[in-house]
């Protein structure tokens, strides 16, 4: 080994053992502020356990609802070819940069009282902000995005191949979707919702402008830290 690549590889560590300390030394410190014999206590007081079944509730189906209707959207965006397609994926991806309470304002101003929707949705008797519906709505709009950024990706690096053998063959369109699309593209799909779900675990800004901070009802965990 030359001196050239035992100093490229000391860089290459270097940069590695910086970027692991900058992102996990303020996650040990704020650990460390909890003694681990108080966690069991803490997790097991009324607000805590409340915060936590309501994240969990609105998370999954938060979760079902992008899963369901964004994994078919998604596989449309990677293999179709239609006019705007360039500008719906930019659409899609707009809801990433939206700083929290900007998201929360874009919803009431969507689905509030006077709001795009909301008034109409309000003559049927459907009110939406400051309900735990609110908060799954929230959560689908700033996590869905991940795993159909992800998903988009998985479905675009399939082999066309494949896929055409299959309708060659007679496969119809579900069942290519369904039976090698689906498998194929599994890791990104993966991978995008473990993003999504995390992200909208921690959901903050949106939540609490749109649903706001209620004891049980919508007050998420985030929100109760």
């Amino acid at each position: 080994m030359n001196v050239q690549t035992r100093l490229f590889r000391g860089v290459l560590t270097l940069a590695l053992a910086i970027t692991l300390l900058f992102l996990l030394i303020p996650i040990a410190a704020l650990l460390l502020q909890v003694p681990v014999r108080e966690l069991p206590a803490l997790l097991r007081e009324t607000a805590v356990t409340s915060a936590l079944l309501v994240s969990l509730k609105t998370s999954l189906i938060a979760n079902i609802l992008f899963l369901a209707i964004g994994t078919p959207a998604a596989y449309l965006m990677a293999l179709g070819r239609f006019r705007g397609r360039p500008l719906l994926l930019t659409l899609i991806e707009l809801p990433l940069v939206l700083p929290p309470a900007v998201a929360g304002i874009a919803l009431l101003t969507a689905f509030g009282a006077f709001g795009l929707l909301g008034s109409t949705l309000a003559q049927f008797g459907v009110v939406l902000p400051f309900t735990q519906a609110a908060v799954v709505i929230a959560v689908t709009f700033v996590a869905a995005p991940f795993y159909l950024r992800a998903a988009i990706a998985g479905f675009s690096a399939l082999d066309r191949n494949q896929l055409d053998a299959a309708r060659d063959l007679g496969a119809s369109e579900a069942v290519v979707f369904r039976r090698i699309a689906l498998p194929l593209a599994a890791d990104a799909l993966r991978a995008g919702w473990a993003m999504a779900f995390a992200r909208g675990i921690g959901e903050f800004g949106a939540t609490l402008l749109f649903a706001g901070s209620v004891a049980s009802l919508t007050e998420t965990l985030p929100l109760a830290v």
